[in-house]
C-alpha cells in the first residue's frame, strides 16, 4: 500500500525565523511567491535546498522551511554546483543579488551557466548594494549617485540577461517583484527545466534605491511586454507592437502592422539577445521567458562519464590513485 501524498501549503514552506528585511522591501513578495509556488508544485521539502551568497537577498534560506546554506560572497553557484554534482536528485535553487552575483561572484555565475549545471538561479536586481548601505552596483545606471559615487557613477552597467545568454544559460527569464502571478508562472516553468535557469527579478530597495523600477512597474501595460510563446509582441493594451528586422533592429509599430514579431522562447540566441537589449526608454521591457533550449545537463554528463569509467576499469582505490604517477615523500 502506497503512502498517501501530503498536500503542502505555503505555510509549510515558512520557517520559524523572523523575516528581517526593511519594511516595503521587494524581497517579501518574492519570498511569498516562491513559498506559494513550491507548495502548488507539490515539491518535497526534504529534497529542496536554497543556497545563497551575501547580501540582503541572501537571507532567503533562513526563511524557507527546506534545506539551505547561507555561504560566502559570490560563491553560491560554486557550492551549489558541488551539491548538484553529488546529489543530482535534489532541487537546488540559488539566490543572489546584482552585487553578489555579477560583481564578487561574476566568475562563478558565468561558469555555472556555461556548464549547464541544473541550478535554478534567481538574481534579485535592485541596482544597489543594500546590505552595505547603498553603494552603486554592477547594474547601476551611469550617473547613479550613491555613497561611493557622490558625483555619479561612470560605469556602464551590466545587462544581466545578456550576460546569462552569452554565458550559455539554457533558460533565461525576467519578472518584476510586483507581479506575483507572472513570477509564479515563470518559477513553475523553471522548476521543470533540466539545466541552468537564470531569472532576473526586478526588485525594489525602498531604503537605498527606492522606485528604481517604478517607471516599468507602475505602468506595466505601457512599459512591459509579457512574453507568451507563439504570440505577438504586443503592449500598451494590445495597441502597439514590436517588429524585429532581419538585422535584429527593433522598432515600435502599430499593433495591426503585419511586421509585428511573434515570440519564440525556443528561438535563436540572436533573437533572445535582441529582446534582452531592449533597455532604451522608447521600448517596453520584455518580461517572462525570453529563451530556453534543451541540452544535457552537466551533472548528467559527468555522472554518466563516471559510470562509464567504473564499468570499464572498476571502482579503483583512492590510495592507489594518490600513489601513482609523480609522487614523493617529504621527511
Amino acid at each position: 500500500m502506497s503512502t498517501p501524498l501530503i498536500k503542502l501549503t505555503k505555510k509549510d514552506f515558512e520557517s520559524n525565523q523572523d523575516v528581517r528585511w526593511c519594511p516595503g522591501c521587494g524581497d517579501y513578495a518574492i519570498l511569498a511567491t516562491v513559498q506559494r509556488t513550491l507548495a502548488q508544485l507539490g515539491v518535497a521539502r526534504e529534497t529542496t535546498t536554497f543556497i545563497s551568497g551575501i547580501g540582503c537577498s541572501s537571507r532567503f534560506p533562513y526563511y524557507m522551511n527546506t534545506y539551505g546554506f547561507h555561504t560566502i560572497h559570490g560563491r553560491a553557484p560554486a557550492i551549489a554546483t558541488g551539491l548538484k554534482m553529488a546529489r543530482p536528485e535534489l532541487d537546488v535553487w540559488v539566490v543572489t543579488g546584482d552585487g553578489d552575483g555579477l560583481s564578487i561572484g561574476g566568475n562563478h555565475l558565468m561558469h555555472a551557466l556555461r556548464r549547464n549545471v541544473g541550478l535554478k538561479i534567481m538574481l534579485f536586481n535592485n541596482q544597489i548594494y543594500g546590505l552595505t548601505k547603498g553603494q552603486y552596483s554592477p547594474t547601476s545606471a551611469v550617473g547613479t549617485k550613491a555613497a561611493s559615487t557622490p558625483m555619479g557613477s561612470l560605469d556602464y552597467p551590466i545587462n544581466p540577461l545578456a550576460l546569462a545568454l552569452a554565458a550559455g544559460a539554457t533558460f533565461v527569464a525576467r519578472v518584476a517583484d510586483t507581479d506575483a502571478k507572472l513570477m509564479a508562472t515563470v518559477l513553475q516553468e523553471a522548476y521543470h527545466h533540466q539545466g541552468s535557469v537564470f531569472i532576473e527579478i526586478l526588485q525594489n530597495c525602498p531604503v537605498f534605491n527606492d522606485g528604481i523600477w517604478e517607471a516599468i512597474t507602475d505602468d506595466a501595460p505601457g512599459r512591459q511586454i509579457v512574453l507568451r510563446d507563439g504570440e505577438p509582441l504586443l503592449f500598451a493594451g494590445g495597441t502597439k507592437g514590436v517588429a524585429i528586422g532581419q538585422d535584429f533592429q527593433a522598432a515600435v509599430v502599430d499593433a495591426k502592422n503585419p511586421a509585428v514579431s511573434m515570440h519564440r522562447a525556443h528561438g535563436t540566441l540572436g533573437y533572445a539577445q535582441m529582446l534582452a537589449s531592449l533597455t532604451a526608454a522608447e521600448f517596453p521591457v520584455p518580461v517572462g521567458v525570453l529563451y530556453k533550449v534543451e541540452k544535457p545537463s552537466y551533472e548528467a554528463m559527468a555522472n554518466s562519464q563516471v559510470a562509464d569509467a567504473i564499468a570499464a576499469k572498476g571502482r579503483g582505490k583512492l590510495e592507489a590513485l594518490l600513489a601513482e604517477g609523480m609522487t614523493w615523500r617529504v621527511s
